[in-house]
């Protein structure tokens, strides 16, 4: 966050889709010198390819200072319940990852929006057949066959020369 104008409101950058959808979490919490608090949003809106808010308590631009550079976040409860199936991506991340041949090609880093289809960033570990790091499409039963959240494990059905 940055500050915006002299009121108080903020800069603020979300991952929600459509961006404006933070506004549908309160309260929000925000990581102040490693510890989380409570905040609520009074306003939200677009400006330019971002959005600014207002914080409830900050009513001018001497108290945006406080906020600067915090990481805000909502709890995972606060989320939508999802289908059978479906997952969030900070659900996968972190998964191994195994062919279905059972080659461990790593771990998920992360995910890449590609337009047409989310892709794993794979990468090696300790015990994976090599240390090449792999772009795997997420395409569900054509490449990932099974999601396993109990065992922490992906199964794809993927060339492990690829």
């Amino acid at each position: 966050m940055s500050p915006f104008g002299i009121k108080g409101m903020l800069k603020l950058f979300s991952h929600t889709q459509p961006v404006e959808n933070i506004a549908e979490y309160n309260p929000l919490w925000i990581n102040r010198g490693g510890s989380w608090q409570p905040i609520n949003l009074e306003h939200v809106q677009r400006h330019g390819k971002g959005l600014v808010a207002k914080i409830k308590g900050c009513d001018d631009r001497d108290q945006t200072p406080a906020y600067i550079g915090c990481e805000v976040a909502i709890k995972r409860e606060q989320l939508p319940a999802l289908e059978q199936g479906d997952y969030y991506w900070s659900q996968l991340e972190g998964l191994a990852v195994i062919t279905t041949t059972g080659d461990r090609l790593g771990k998920v880093d992360h995910l890449l929006e590609t337009g047409s289809n989310d892709v794993l960033v794979v990468q090696p570990t300790a015990d994976s057949i090599d240390r090449q790091e792999r772009l795997i499409p997420y395409l569900w039963q054509d490449v990932v066959t099974q999601v396993d959240l109990q065992a922490g494990t992906i199964t794809v059905d993927w060339d492990k020369d690829f």
